[in-house]
């Protein structure tokens, strides 16, 4: 996935300014793919001259005023293109689990506190991905009747919710290991 694509997406659900992307990627879409806000603007200007977007316009003067975006036959075209292409699943590259390679052969001196402030950190997204699951989809019972877009986003939600629950399961997991073994190896 990239952030062209991310950012196509949400455009085509709202037309918005860089603003109010930033403030919809911190509230749903950052549950998948996570951008600054630099990184949004950049991207829109890229968009822009792309032919994939355009800034719609306002009533305000062009001074201080938010530019609203929205997306063009191109746009939609390209994220067409993109959502029926392939990608294979990305290698994980985590320096978490780096570390608890490198602590069998250096100790665990340490890890134990990293791996705690993980779990905390995994806890507080499951936390409010699950308060997002609760506030914005129906229970599962009326689920048939959601829109398939409905049915679409909450796919993705849930697969965010099982890769916490998956991080707060490995994590306790860990800190239950790493408390049982000493904390050189070799009795170093």
């Amino acid at each position: 996935m990239s952030l062209p694509h991310a950012i196509l997406t949400a455009l085509l659900e709202r037309p918005s300014s860089g603003l109010e992307l930033t403030r919809r990627f911190d509230r749903s879409i950052g549950y998948f793919w996570s951008a600054t806000h630099q990184q949004i603007y950049r991207e829109l200007g890229r968009l822009e001259r792309s032919g994939y977007i355009r800034a719609l316009a306002s009533e305000q003067p062009a001074r201080g005023r938010k530019k609203e975006y929205e997306v063009l036959p191109a746009g939609r075209e390209e994220l067409a293109g993109w959502v029926s292409g392939r990608e294979d699943p990305k290698p994980v590259r985590d320096p978490l689990l780096l570390r608890m390679r490198a602590a069998a052969v250096v100790g665990t001196d340490g890890l134990p506190d990293e791996l705690r402030r993980h779990l905390a950190l995994h806890e507080r997204q499951l936390a409010a991905y699950t308060d997002i699951e609760t506030r914005d989809f129906a229970p599962e019972g009326k689920a048939r009747e959601a829109s398939e877009a409905d049915r679409l986003r909450h796919l993705v939600l849930r697969a965010g919710i099982d890769l916490e629950r998956r991080w707060v399961e490995w994590l306790t997991e860990a800190l239950h290991e790493t408390s049982a073994a000493p904390a050189r190896p070799d009795g170093a």
